[in-house]
């Protein structure tokens, strides 16, 4: 009995012990088998990484160079523009001693999505998994000799068009201006240093361009892009033996610095933006919105180039089609802009620091956006040097700076708003005369040393009219005052203030009190908002939009750009009463129609036209 309990005890022993060496295997195998898998992970993540020599880390009994690897690799993948790379293992088996993992594989490309299912044999080796690699992990059917080819149409970008169809945004040719050193003659440094003077390309660039290994005797070395527009530049530079110049494509702004602030410009993307716009159809060699209406309108005026990936053999035969995308040019867009109108206001305007805003009142058509200084668009079509940024930047007339979206102090143009506030309330009488005499004006000792200074006295009532035609701010302070800050205030929301407008651009939003509150404070600075100062701030696309309502029997016409948008669309309804937009038209119109009016130099025979000025510029 003994004995038999000894034997059943040793058969348990033993049992145990099967079972934990079972176990002990399976735990191993299995443990293997995770390590196999993520050691493929990581292969393949490294691609996008460009880190073909941590690739080339992780092989075994490879049948070519680690240079041959990664240029064979690097080549391949960049030149498809291969990104967001994923692999799901769908199993892991140990067949021979080998690992054989089955997966499915994903990549984005500039043709498109690319996707196949493969098997990657790895094998352990010093405690760790290394890849039997060859060509068919790059593409199933990709031999050794094969080649992977990238066909391209390119697409076209589409124009900016002014309403009567000139282009201001457009793809064109712009120049290269190279040199063939064989042709330099025997004054060679002496024709670099007159291109080097011509283009303001540093003689030292230009030599070390021409010392680059790939150099001959024949070869085209490119110096410097130049605008469409500078072709007396360019008939110079042909003068010099050795220059030669090339055409490229590229866009063109034709009105250049005329419409920058509107127009924008478009520049090479960068590695952020390629990630950021992951699948759009976007390659290394597109260029991208960076500003103004190219940046606003960009998925519509970007175009897609016509690609296709595939495999040849060595003798130049298709094997595979990998990828094919249809080439899709952009779409044009046309504006309500008035090319001559916007290029005749910008020379007027533009050695100053202001803005100008043309709208058609019964349309809401902008004919005109002008901000002045400005910088020219082609600067960055032919690539703007290090040098021409920091001139940019560190100009105190700050060029890059666009002031028709910012909002500014309107001053005295804000008087006319205040006159037809007051008239849709009740709370000016237009034919009152306020009394008061001089050019500055305190509504009692409460207020201090502060008084309300006018630039010029007049004879005659000191009413509505008047108020407009000598641009009185007395009489505006004195009729904020009558309407309140309340009134004011509520006037004012209707007519759109502390509210963004639907405009292709970001508007900034007007205010009339200290960050963009709702309230008024104080009697001196609702005085000083009824003649356009306080903090009031107004954009002036805004500011178009309030005196259409003058045009329009107290409706305000929403702004538009694009030629395609509905006309004449009611932004604010009724904001002014009908007789008060009217009374307010014919005033304007007698600031230059009257023999006092402050605009009367303005009169232009057979012209009727309403105007309040601002004085400053900003």
């Amino acid at each position: 009995m003994k004995n038999k309990k000894i034997l059943i005890g040793i058969i348990a022993v033993i049992v145990v012990l099967v079972i934990g060496i079972v176990i002990t295997v399976f735990v191993l195998k299995n443990g293997d088998q995770e390590k196999a898998k993520n050691t493929l992970i990581d292969f393949f993540a490294l691609i996008e990484k460009q880190d073909y020599e941590g690739m080339y880390q992780k092989t075994i009994d490879m049948n070519m160079s680690e240079d041959d690897f990664i240029s064979r690799n690097k080549n391949i993948y960049q030149g498809i523009d291969a990104a967001n790379i994923k692999i799901d293992v769908t199993s892991v088996n140990l067949e021979d001693g080998k690992y054989k993992i089955k997966y499915h594989e994903k990549m984005d490309t500039s043709a498109g999505t690319i996707e196949f299912d493969n098997v990657a044999d790895l094998k352990k080796q010093d405690g760790e998994f290394k890849i039997y690699w060859d060509d068919s992990y790059i593409f199933p059917n990709l031999g050794a000799d094969d080649k992977v080819r990238v066909s391209t149409v390119k697409s076209t970008r589409g124009s900016i068009l002014d309403r009567n169809g000139v282009e201001l945004a457009k793809d064109g040719e712009i120049s290269v201006v190279g040199l063939v050193p064989g042709k330099l003659g025997d004054k060679k440094q002496e024709n670099i240093s007159k291109v080097s003077e011509l283009t303001g390309v540093p003689v030292e660039y230009i030599n070390s361009q021409l010392s680059q290994s790939w150099v001959t005797d024949d070869t085209f070395v490119p110096v410097k892009k130049l605008k469409a527009t500078e072709s007396e530049l360019e008939n110079s530079l042909l003068e010099i033996p050795g220059v030669q110049v090339n055409k490229v494509d590229g866009r063109v702004y034709s009105l250049g610095e005329e419409a920058a602030h509107l127009v924008g410009y478009v520049q090479s993307v960068t590695a952020e933006d390629l990630e950021k716009h992951q699948g759009e159809g976007y390659t290394s060699t597109s260029v991208i919105g960076k500003s103004g209406l190219e940046l606003v309108y960009e998925d519509t005026l970007m175009g897609i180039n016509g690609t296709e990936i595939y495999i040849t053999d060595s003798k130049g035969n298709k094997i595979q089609e990998l990828a094919k995308q249809d080439k899709k040019d952009g779409e044009n867009i046309t504006l309500t802009i008035d090319s001559s109108l916007q290029k005749q206001v910008y020379n007027q305007m533009k050695n100053d620091k202001g803005l100008f805003v043309i709208m058609e009142p019964k349309t809401g058509e902008l004919l005109a956006l002008v901000s002045t200084p400005s910088f020219d668009s082609n600067d960055f079509t032919v690539g703007l040097s290090q040098e021409k940024w920091d001139e940019l930047n560190n100009d105190e007339a700050n060029p890059l700076y666009n002031r028709f979206i910012q909002k500014y102090c309107p001053g005295s143009t804000f008087k006319a708003v205040t006159g037809a506030i007051g008239l849709t309330t009740g709370d000016i009488d237009p034919n009152k005369d306020y009394g008061y005499q001089g050019t500055s004006w305190q509504k009692d000792s409460s207020w201090g040393n502060y008084y309300v200074t006018t630039l010029t006295g007049y004879n005659g009532p000191k009413n509505l009219l008047n108020g407009i035609i000598h641009s009185d701010n007395i009489y505006f302070a004195m009729s904020a005052l009558n309407i309140g800050a309340d009134k004011f205030a509520e006037s004012l929301n209707k007519l759109g203030f502390n509210e963004s407008l639907d405009f292709p651009l970001s508007l900034a939003k007007s205010q009339y009190a200290v960050d963009n509150g709702n309230k008024i404070e104080g009697e001196t600075r609702l005085a000083d908002t009824g003649y356009g100062q306080g903090s009031l701030l107004v954009n002036p696309i805004h500011m178009a939009s309030i005196y259409s309502g003058f045009a329009n029997e107290g409706n305000m016409i929403k702004p538009i750009l694009l030629a395609n948008e509905e006309k004449s669309q009611v932004w604010k309804e009724n904001v002014f009463t009908v007789d008060a937009a009217n009374t307010i038209k014919e005033d304007l119109i007698q600031t230059i129609e009257n023999v006092n009016g402050n605009a009367k130099d303005m009169k232009i025979e057979g012209l009727t036209i309403a105007r309040k000025n601002r004085n400053s510029r900003t």
